[in-house]
């Protein structure tokens, strides 16, 4: 009988052992993947702020509202939940901004329009928003790409190409207007 007591006394301890070192891995698997989220975090932040001081050296972004374009990251996980999904989706904003500005730099540096650039920049950060409760999953998931998008602003190339496809289609009709009009009163 006492042999039976040791033996689920040693039992006990041996499970409990066990118990805690994988509750310890475990815990420690979670702060390595905590530690991995944080500095995918940091390296986001770090680029997008790296490239918004790109950008107003540039003269794209008015210096006095880098700070505004800035929030973008800064507020991202104030209503938001620490979560994958939500941390791919950061980078892909920042992925489209950085694009997105960074054609449009080449763009007015080519045509010597960065003034146009700069004002577009500045109703840009003149639209986000002044309160951290307003960066929302709906700010970060809508509002936010329709919004880099309008920065966009349309080639020259393809407004002349635009242009001319219309003065065709308005040439080749106006020669059948005719045709058509005298068939109609050689008909009456």
């Amino acid at each position: 009988m006492t042999y039976t007591i040791i033996a689920t006394i040693v039992l006990l301890i041996t499970l409990l052992g066990v118990y805690l070192v994988i509750e310890n891995n475990r815990q420690k698997a979670k702060n390595a993947e905590k530690q991995v989220f944080n500095q995918r975090h940091s390296e986001v932040t770090a680029h997008f702020k790296a490239k918004t001081s790109e950008f107003v050296a540039a003269g794209a972004i008015p210096s006095r509202y880098s700070g505004n374009i800035n929030t973008i990251v800064n507020n991202f996980f104030v209503v938001q939940a620490h979560s994958e999904d939500n941390l791919n989706q950061l980078e892909r904003i920042v992925e489209l901004f950085i694009l997105t500005v960074g054609e449009e730099v080449h763009k007015h540096r080519e045509k010597d329009t960065m003034d146009t650039l700069k004002d577009k920049m500045t109703a840009f950060a003149k639209e986000l928003p002044t309160s951290g409760v307003a960066y929302n999953k709906n700010f970060y998931f809508e509002s936010l790409p329709s919004m880099i998008t309008l920065i966009k602003t349309a080639d020259v190339a393809d407004v002349d190409e635009e242009h001319t496809d219309d003065q065709d289609e308005e040439q080749s009709l106006t020669p059948e207007q005719p045709s058509q009009q005298n068939l109609v009163t050689a008909q009456i």
